[in-house]
């Protein structure tokens, strides 16, 4: 018997876990959403009015990645910057609203370590898209003046958006930490 639970054990190691996006929730805006994590296994495209409703929405990009050279993030980082030989999950947000204020927040399973927010630093950090996703439109990714997204300094897990939606959305990449489920 015991051998039979040092076996489970060990297979319950070795099985591949991911930080991914656990939830997320609108708490204000000026129409009706709900908060959608995507499903990465059913193709869509992302971008250009793809979506055009007031969702906030997520879905899980690239999973635990050793990081071979330093990514640069808008947000967090060690001054702006997240090192070489860090492993990462990255992860896509995005409002693609016809109109309007949107605040609300998206957990993930793991401490966000930074945010790619504008189009200069979402392109470079491409490839760590690695889904069947088809990224459109990417020359208009990133925030807007008067848009905003911060990590909560109580939860490092939970990012916060306050944005003003319009077309064609707003978008971000968020990092985080390798899964602690991953490590043990």
């Amino acid at each position: 018997m015991r051998r039979l639970l040092t076996t489970g054990a060990l297979a319950l190691l070795a099985t591949p876990t991911f930080a991914t996006v656990l939830d997320g929730e609108i708490l204000r805006q000026s129409g009706f959403g709900d908060f959608v994590k995507l499903d990465t296994d059913t193709p869509f495209a992302v971008g250009n009015d793809t979506f055009d409703d007031c969702n906030l929405y997520a879905f899980d990009e690239d999973q635990n990645i050793l990081l071979v050279e330093p990514i640069r993030v808008d947000i967090g980082g060690n001054n702006g910057v997240i090192p070489q030989g860090s492993i990462v999950a990255s992860h896509y947000v995005f409002f693609d609203s016809i109109s309007g204020i949107h605040q609300g927040y998206v957990d993930f399973d793991a401490p966000i370590l930074g945010v790619a927010t504008f189009q200069d630093t979402m392109a470079a950090t491409d490839f760590l898209a690695n889904t069947g996703v088809e990224y459109i439109s990417i020359e208009l990714r990133g925030l807007e003046r008067g848009d905003d997204v911060w990590i909560d300094e109580n939860n490092p897990n939970r990012l916060w958006v306050y944005w003003a939606g319009s077309s064609p959305g707003d978008f971000v990449r968020v990092f985080t930490a390798q899964s602690a489920a991953a490590m043990m």
